[in-house]
């Protein structure tokens, strides 16, 4: 057992824990000293890498944590995780170092890292549970997280709703994915993905394989963005520029096609199967995934090809390639899959870089507008540099990583099955628009004339610049030595999802190919897009009526609607009245057991045994106490009413003391005196007696009155007549002395046998006296 995975997690949490000290004994270096943890803890999933390749899984390691319930607290790593890892930890040192600098004098920076981190942890556990209950848990604690981030300027009306419509729509999808994956562990016979993702279960032909495909799907759209729920991606630009270079281009977005990949063996069906079952298993699959991707693939090209302003082009072109990787995993080949591992590597390092470069414009020059910048390559050469690199990666140019990841692309088109046509229409024309879009967002800044700006702009300070120009190295680096990653990372990543060793080799040049043709021709109609993209805009105003119709509006309109039921139902239900309160509360209860009890066809307990065994003195505390109740409720004065009542519970109190419980009495007796005390000395101040019901109201109370009591009456006949188990009252009594050491018995059940029951009460107690104490401090003097 490989004990690191775990507290690699944890490591990430505790270091969000204290991040605000560091942050205030580093001072400036405080980016860096931040950054140190995530860059240890890069090297340390690299060094697993090697393992990964040779034995499949490099660690694994678990906690029985409930196993009466065979829940572990269980974590492995193997090439899939390692790879998303690598990422996570790798470019979060680089945004740690850059927001250092990006919102340095900030107020809020302590908090910015807390959240930060805590997300970076987060995303390591999803990627390194076993367990599918504890990725749930890490799920839903980075759509937690990204709320903090996405909201991060909470003073501002648009970050506070961008959070909110982000965590409503990813939230939902996770409350799905939670139903789905707990079906799938039921149907499975295990909770462990590497059981699950083995390859030796299938969910197809299963009775219940629709269903969980369809929870599964729906948790993983909603948090990689998929159509019709894009549409809370480019609304989170509203985040900080590092939070959107995180989140947005290789973590949290990445989280639903990590979950894709990784159940993909289960959730899909063998090219091998057998049986009409399974034959509308693989259609579900292909369907459902390659469908909604490559749909997704060409609305978010073609949304950031309308776009202008800066972080909104990447993030719909993140919604694109998103939608790529989705329609790869849906295809399902090898070469489809391995496609996937290289865009998915690509896309991160260019993608990370152009968010982290469109901070820094903003950051200098003031402006987000693409079509109102130019010219400020001779101002900012660096920050051009590195970000032209990744414009070109983005577009697929040769030598870089990105154009290796298209070509893979390409590559698996074509070999993909005859059905598979539309899907591959889809990739070209979302390629073909992200060649244009990438250069509108990457290249047209820094190009051309210079412009004015609000700011005068120059280069942004050294941690600004070291994120965009070291990822944007990267991929040059790797676009001329592919080598580097195609057995490291590339191949072990493809082998864990496809369930078995593959070999993986990543050249830059493989002769005039087919699929290099294709590839210059997507280049050149791309490149020319980009230079009609006005002209094409204004002839495609009617797609764009259509699109501000879509999931936005919907969700909109859902939202309103939602808010319109609440408010409806607040002026009915919530009419500030406590009686009113009461009386809906015990008739909804009253009538529903009502409801059970004749469902059930019980009849009514017999009485005349109970009457015979009631003796006198008993008879005449009850017919008292009855007649002290019908004082309480006819008296015209609140003294009288009160007194009353207190002789109700005096009544009650002698009941106990008659059965056997001497230490209820003694309880009931001291709460009654103080009860009548207190009533005394406030009602001494109110005003005079006045009654404000009417007749039909005080009718309806009485009936409803005498119902719940009748009601409750019959239970407990019910009850006394019901032995489902030998009872327990001879347990306490034989060992309250040797066990408890004491003999009072009752006392004993309150402090030892339930004492974590009496503790929680004791801390109910505790905090309202502390409330109450905080009231009386508050009130004016």
């Amino acid at each position: 057992m490989d004990a690191g995975l775990f507290w690699a997690v944890l490591s990430g949490f505790v270091l969000a824990a204290v991040s605000p000290w560091i942050v205030r004994a580093a001072g400036r270096a405080q980016g860096v000293v931040l950054a140190l943890l995530p860059l240890a803890l890069t090297a340390f999933f690299a060094s697993r890498l090697a393992a990964a390749r040779e034995s499949g899984i490099a660690a694994a390691e678990g906690i029985a944590w409930m196993p009466g319930l065979d829940f572990r607290l269980s974590f492995f790593a193997d090439g899939l995780s390692l790879l998303f890892c690598v990422l996570i930890c790798g470019i979060g040192a680089l945004v740690l170092i850059y927001a250092a600098s990006y919102l340095r004098g900030h107020p809020d920076l302590p908090r910015f890292y807390v959240s930060l981190l805590s997300f970076m942890a987060s995303m390591l556990g999803v990627v390194l549970a076993d367990n599918i209950l504890v990725l749930f848990v890490f799920w839903e604690l980075t759509s937690l997280t990204s709320y903090f981030l996405i909201g991060f300027d909470h003073e501002r009306p648009a970050a506070r709703a961008a959070a909110l419509q982000a965590l409503l729509v990813t939230g939902g999808g996770g409350l799905a994915l939670l139903a789905g994956l707990l079906m799938l562990g039921h149907v499975a016979g295990s909770y462990e993905l590497s059981v699950i993702a083995s390859g030796e279960f299938r969910l197809a032909g299963h009775p219940l394989a629709l269903p969980i495909l369809l929870l599964i799907l729906l948790g993983a759209f909603t948090k990689s963005a998929q159509f019709p729920f894009h549409f809370w991606l480019p609304n989170a630009m509203e985040a900080p520029t590092p939070v959107s270079a995180y989140l947005h281009s290789s973590t949290m977005v990445k989280a639903g096609i990590y979950l894709l990949a990784r159940l993909s063996p289960a959730l899909s069906a063998t090219a091998d199967a057998t049986g009409d079952a399974m034959a509308d298993a693989i259609d579900w699959w292909y369907w459902l995934v390659t469908g909604f991707g490559g749909a997704t693939a060409v609305i978010g090209a073609w949304l950031a090809f309308r776009e202008t302003y800066l972080k909104r082009i990447l993030a719909y072109s993140t919604v694109s390639s998103l939608g790529i990787l989705v329609m790869l995993l849906g295809l399902g080949t090898e070469e489809a899959v391995v496609a996937a591992v290289v865009y998915l590597l690509a896309h991160a390092l260019f993608k990370a870089t152009l968010f982290l470069v469109a901070g820094s414009i903003d950051h200098e020059t003031g402006v987000r507008d693409a079509e109102q910048l130019g010219g400020l390559a001779s101002a900012m050469p660096f920050t051009a540099a590195a970000s032209v690199v990744a414009a070109l990666s983005m577009a697929g140019f040769p030598p870089l990583f990105g154009f290796l990841g298209k070509e893979q692309l390409l590559e698996a088109a074509s070999h993909a099955p005859v059905h598979a046509v539309p899907a591959l229409v889809a990739l070209a024309v979302a390629a073909t628009l992200t060649v244009a879009v990438a250069i509108l967002a990457g290249v047209k800044p820094f190009i051309g004339r210079r412009t004015p700006t609000p700011r005068s702009p120059h280069e942004p300070p050294a941690g600004m610049l070291f994120g965009p120009v070291s990822l944007s190295a990267a991929g040059v680096a790797l676009g001329l030595a592919p080598w580097l990653v195609g057995e490291l990372l590339v191949a072990p990543a493809a082998g864990a999802i496809l369930g078995k060793r593959w070999d993986v080799e990543l050249h830059l040049w493989h002769g005039f190919t087919l699929v290099l043709g294709i590839s210059l021709a997507i280049l050149a109609v791309g490149t020319f897009l980009y230079f009609v993209r006005r002209p094409a805009g204004r002839l495609a105003l009617p797609i764009d009526w259509i699109a501000n119709r879509g999931p936005a509006r919907w969700y909109e309109g859902g939202i309103a609607a939602l808010n319109a039921i609440a408010a409806g139902q607040t002026r009915l239900l919530q009419s500030g009245y406590l009686r009113r309160y009461l009386l809906i509360c015990i008739s909804v209860a009253a009538g529903l057991a009502v409801f059970t009890y004749a469902e059930r066809g019980r009849a009514m307990p017999s009485m005349s045994a109970w009457w015979r065994e009631v003796r006198i003195h008993e008879g005449l505390i009850v017919v008292i106490t009855f007649l002290a109740l019908i004082a309480a409720v006819l008296s015209r004065s609140r003294l009288g009413a009160i007194a009353a009542m207190g002789a109700v519970g005096y009544g009650v109190a002698l009941i106990y003391v008659l059965f056997g419980a001497p230490d209820l009495a003694m309880t009931q007796f001291v709460v009654e005196t103080l009860t009548v005390i207190l009533f005394v000395l406030a009602f001494h101040h109110l005003p005079g007696f006045a009654r404000f019901s009417s007749r039909p109201a005080k009718i309806r109370d009485a009936v409803i009155a005498i119902g719940v009591g009748a009601l409750m009456t019959t239970l407990v006949l019910i009850a006394n007549e019901v032995q489902v188990a030998k009872s327990i009252s001879w347990f306490y009594a034989e060992n309250s002395l040797d066990g408890g050491h004491g003999r009072n018995i009752v006392n004993v059940i309150l402090v030892d046998f339930r004492g974590i029951d009496t503790l929680g009460e004791i801390t109910v107690l505790a905090v309202a006296g502390i409330g109450v104490y905080a009231l009386l401090k508050l009130r004016p003097k």
